[in-house]
């Protein structure tokens, strides 16, 4: 056999080698993965907690209309005077009371004729104002926003929104529920792993779920997106985190 044949041969031989040993390891890390995957334990934990809002916004809207622009102008400057007396005698801070710009609008009656032909005519100025409150003393903006109501026997044209509520610690509650729903999950998997007679391996994914927000005793439904209550005073936050662990 001349040298080149040999050559040839030992280089087959290695090459047969090389592949061989490949394929046992290729072969080898998949069994070991498909162990990995056979031996996972996933698992959703749960956090939730009942809160009170510390923050309330409010607001109210009045309205005046004339044919003269400036009569109505009047009126509407001495409605907001009567509504700024009242709040601050509910004892709401006067810095807490926010006017908006006065909204002008010229408004017209539409008609037609006989004959199919339409026009209109001006019928005045209609004004308008909205009063917001935000404050930290919540229950005297709740009175307030029942009481106010009892301008309207002053002559004002007035509509009062319901209050909103709000949380100025939310993030800090937030980081609060994802800790305890981290470590509920992984209570909840170390109890599958002993039930199986297995000990509890490394944290190998973990997915955080939605962050809601529902009104105590509401009977409030989660959405996809998200809930966020704004309509109750006192409220409850969950959230969810879904783990998956190694078990050995």
């Amino acid at each position: 056999m001349s040298n080149n044949l040999r050559s040839n041969s030992v280089i087959v031989a290695l090459i047969g080698s090389i592949a061989i040993i490949v394929f046992a390891w290729v072969l080898g890390n998949a069994y070991k993965y498909k162990y990995r995957v056979n031996n996972t334990i996933n698992v959703t934990g749960n956090a939730k907690k009942d809160f009170e809002s510390d923050i309330v916004k409010w607001t109210a809207y009045y309205s005046r209309k004339s044919m003269d622009l400036s009569v109505a102008s009047e009126q509407l400057g001495k409605d907001r005077d009567l509504v700024r007396q009242f709040l601050e005698k509910q004892g709401i801070n006067p810095k807490e009371i926010l006017f908006n710009a006065v909204n002008i609008n010229r408004e017209f009656a539409y008609h037609s004729d006989g004959q199919g032909n339409s026009y209109n005519t001006f019928t005045g100025y209609s004004l308008s104002q909205n009063v917001s409150v935000e404050s930290k003393d919540l229950d005297k903006v709740d009175n307030a926003s029942r009481e106010i109501s009892t301008l309207i026997s002053q002559g004002l044209e007035l509509s009062s929104n319901s209050p909103s509520y709000y949380y100025s610690k939310l993030e800090d509650l937030k980081l609060e529920l994802i800790s305890q729903a981290s470590e509920n999950a992984k209570q909840r998997a170390a109890n599958i792993a002993k039930e199986a007679g297995s000990s509890l391996g490394d944290l190998m994914k973990a997915d955080l779920g939605i962050f809601q927000i529902t009104g105590q005793n509401d009977n409030e439904e989660y959405s996809y997106g998200g809930a966020f209550n704004t309509t109750s005073r006192n409220k409850t936050a969950n959230i969810t985190v879904k783990a998956s662990y190694g078990a050995n």
